[in-house]
């Protein structure tokens, strides 16, 4: 028998070893693969899609802020409604922006209070000039 000749070569302990040591790595790959690890060991983040946007002020000059959303969002109305809600809060209501102002950049990571701001306002404001 072949376990027989194992406990001959390595002895019950060896045996008992290996045999914890499978049923350990048993046990977490299991849960890995099912998604039961820690958030600490596995952070899943948040991805979301950067839009760059350039909207000309009222008194002159032009606004160039980021509008960070999550990357499922696709509805482009929604996305420019934050950017009006923006606007208005720097006192721009009624400037344009559609997507000659505002276009799709790239997808990122986000972290702390990005990811905080996307996940209770649906989005996120990085200014970048003429924004004060």
């Amino acid at each position: 028998m072949k376990i027989n000749s194992f406990l001959q070569k390595f002895g019950a302990a060896g045996f008992a070893f290996l045999l914890l040591t499978g049923v350990f790595w048993l046990a977490f790959g299991g849960a890995a693969l099912l998604g039961f690890t820690s958030k600490k060991e596995s952070p899943m983040q948040l991805k979301v899609s950067v839009y760059d946007t350039y909207v000309p002020k009222k008194q002159g000059g032009v606004m160039h802020f980021d509008i960070l959303v999550d990357a499922n969002e696709k509805d482009l109305e929604k996305i420019y409604g934050y950017g009006r809600e923006y606007l208005r809060s720097k006192g721009q209501e009624g400037q344009p922006l559609t997507s000659k102002e505002c276009r799709f950049c790239h997808v990122e990571n986000a972290k702390g209070a990005v990811e905080d701001s996307i996940t209770t306002k649906g989005y996120y404001i990085i200014e970048m000039e003429g924004c004060n």
